[in-house]
């Protein structure tokens, strides 16, 4: 499978990063590649007024988006906001594609380091996979990669990528966290894990929006033992990777967590 990583730095401007979508998509495309990852919050970036923007899937940013895969005839997944209950949004993953229309609600809200995304965000409740080609893949994001239990449920499912899109936040050691996270979750469910962030908005020269999570980068493409496949820095990128999700039966054979684990 090739697949690519599209490390992007989204802002306010919805038509902005609906553009961005479509320039690395196809830049993914003339790559090869048969699925593009973007990073949560992609539609909109955290710090702004989220309900204000949240569209239903049937809406003109996710039609926009269904469009440019259609277009490109590549799978994409990306992060935007979907209405919720109460005046709250939903954090949703929307994956679109030939064959393929699904999405993902954020299980795990990110109550932690001084932000509260429960006051404006409803929490999902079902883990989610899909198929590209044959491969079943699940879907985690953020604040997810810290509960194991997500990513072997997705493995359990069949999953043998699980794929975690990001607007990591910022702070002392939360670069280290993230590394070290994103390669546990491939070790604990013998998945690739393809871990898709917001670029740093300061390589770019922007203002910090305070505590909002705005992103760090670092986005990477784990094996099911634990090794970087590709490892970005801070600024926008895209990065291409090959890798074969046929040699997980061979993994799991050796590594078999899965077969062994109890339950308390």
């Amino acid at each position: 499978m090739r697949l690519a990583v599209a490390q992007i730095v989204s802002s306010a401007d919805l038509t902005a990063n609906l553009e961005l979508v479509r320039d690395y998509a196809t830049r993914a495309k003339e790559a090869g590649a048969e699925l593009v990852v973007f990073p949560e919050a992609s539609m909109c970036a955290f710090g702004n007024p989220l309900a204000d923007i949240a569209e239903p899937l049937d809406g003109p940013w996710a039609t926009a988006v269904r469009a440019i895969a259609a277009e490109l005839d590549i799978a994409v997944v990306v992060g935007m906001f979907t209405p919720g209950a109460g005046g709250r949004v939903r954090n949703t993953l929307l994956v679109t594609g030939p064959g393929i229309d699904t999405s993902y609600d954020k299980i795990h809200l990110f109550d932690a380091f001084g932000f509260a995304e429960s006051d404006s965000v409803d929490a999902g409740t079902t883990p989610v996979t899909f198929e590209v080609n044959g491969t079943a893949i699940g879907l985690a994001t953020c604040y997810d990669v810290r509960f194991p239990a997500l990513f072997t449920a997705n493995a359990r499912a069949g999953a043998a990528i699980n794929i975690v899109c990001a607007s990591w936040g910022a702070g002392e050691g939360k670069a280290e966290q993230w590394d070290l996270l994103v390669r546990a979750r491939a070790v604990d469910s013998t998945t690739f894990v393809v871990a898709c962030g917001q670029g740093d908005p300061a390589t770019l020269g922007l203002p910090s929006a305070g505590a909002a999570p705005t992103g760090i980068g670092h986005s990477a493409v784990i094996s099911p033992l634990g090794s970087p496949l590709a490892a970005l820095g801070g600024e926008p990128e895209l990065a291409v990777v090959d890798f074969d999700p046929a040699i997980i039966p061979d993994v799991r054979g050796k590594l078999p967590v899965l077969a062994n684990a109890r339950s308390f």
